[in-house]
């Protein structure tokens, strides 16, 4: 590894050929000192992150590419969305798009190894096909990355170069507690039995539900990320202590990574493993729980756009929900506010009117009540929708469209 300064890297990544494919640490771990700097050197060149916070570049020659759109790419024109399952990502990158740079924010080196801390994900899979073609490893040094173990760690020697800086580790909005998602909270919380293994999504329900759980104990998480929620809950003892906090990626709270920075507990893997639903099927009463944007009466689930424009994308919810319906006691939980209230319309539908995220849940759930879909006819998987997910005002309407649609309702 070389350490140079910013300057230096930029003069040295200048020299790149055509329009170089970059892939970029993403969610709340990106690299900013070491982009800004990329930035700068390439006139046109490919940017590939996950979960993209705001402050990416949105210019001529920049093209932004991203199975999962986060709020730095959502609204460009320049952003080319890639359908594909989180756990296919790697196998996206060492074939149909691989990387010439991978650029990375590790910790500090410690004993000639750096961790990847909060954002393994695709990382290494990128760094191996990037490797695999002679591309460039340059890495961002940073003292605020907490150094976790599993596959975060690599050698030094691995990295080509490196820059220094001191950034302090983004963190999330805080989102509101209380009201309806603490009422879905508790519902689903109500479905999971003592000593599951969880995976959770993001947003104010999985949050809520993780709230709901702290006065039980005995439980595990397998997740492909986890946040401040987790925290909670080892706090509260409700989990086993035993069992590792196995994720892929996390963030959340200046607390929460002052928390896993060399926690012997916290093993965070490469995607490949957190998210192959044959390994999360080997999890005894593994709980998958996701929230949605829409869910319609066939059971089918809109996790990823709102009129048709793309809002998110499949990220890992498909992997974990197969993975779930296929272990011994497993659930598939999908839970979503029954009413949306800035768009103040019912978020049950008829029929999805666009792609489908997942599909073949064992529960959908909502402040209304708990839909059981698995192992009910059609039929009875809408009138359960109806009657115990959508709100009571859009019942009678969602009623009729559902006889339209061939349901005896």
């Amino acid at each position: 590894m070389r350490v140079v300064t910013p300057q230096v890297l930029g003069s040295l990544l200048s020299r790149l050929d055509n329009v170089p494919r970059v892939v970029i640490g993403g969610n709340f771990a990106t690299p900013w000192l070491a982009l800004g700097v990329l930035d700068k050197a390439l006139e046109s060149y490919r940017l590939f992150a996950l979960n993209a916070q705001p402050g990416f570049p949105d210019r001529d020659g920049v093209i932004l590419e991203s199975p999962f759109i986060g709020p730095g790419m959502r609204s460009s024109e320049r952003l080319r969305y890639l359908p594909c399952r989180l756990s296919l990502v790697p196998n996206l990158l060492a074939t149909a798009m691989q990387p010439d740079v991978v650029v990375m924010q590790t910790s500090v080196p410690a004993g000639g190894t750096v961790s990847l801390g909060t954002e393994v994900n695709i990382l290494p899979a990128a760094i191996e096909a990037a490797r695999a073609r002679g591309g460039l490893l340059v890495a961002q040094l940073n003292r605020h990355m907490p150094y976790t173990y599993g596959d975060a760690v690599m050698a030094q020697d691995e990295i080509d170069l490196a820059i220094e800086a001191d950034e302090t580790l983004a963190s999330p909005s805080p989102r509101p507690a209380g009201g309806v998602h603490a009422e879905i909270g508790e519902r689903v919380a109500a479905l999971i039995p003592d000593a599951a293994t969880l995976q959770l999504g993001i947003g104010a329900v999985p949050d809520a539900v993780l709230g709901a759980l702290r006065s039980r104990t005995g439980f595990a998480v397998w997740s492909e990320m986890f946040s401040d929620g987790v925290l909670g809950l080892d706090r509260a003892g409700a989990l086993d202590s035993g069992r590792p906090i196995t994720a892929s990626f996390a963030f959340g709270s200046a607390e929460l990574y002052h928390w896993i920075d060399r926690n012997p507990r916290v093993h965070m893997l490469r995607t490949e493993k957190t998210n192959d639903p044959a390994l999360i099927a080997r999890h005894g009463a593994m709980i998958s729980i996701n929230s949605a944007l829409q869910v319609d009466l066939f059971a089918q689930a809109n996790a990823a756009r709102v009129g048709g424009m793309i809002y998110s994308g499949f990220g890992g919810q498909t992997d974990f929900i197969v993975g779930a319906l296929h272990s011994p006691g497993g659930r598939a939980i999908i839970a979503l506010p029954s009413w949306h209230p800035k768009a103040d319309v019912s978020t049950v539908v008829p029929r999805l009117d666009g792609p489908v995220t997942s599909f073949q849940h064992s529960f959908i759930v909502s402040e209304q009540g708990n839909a059981t879909i698995w192992g009910n006819d059609a039929g009875s998987q809408a009138a359960e929708i109806i009657d115990h997910v959508a709100h009571p005002s859009a019942r009678d309407e969602l009623r009729e469209a559902g006889r339209d649609l061939g349901f005896r309702l």
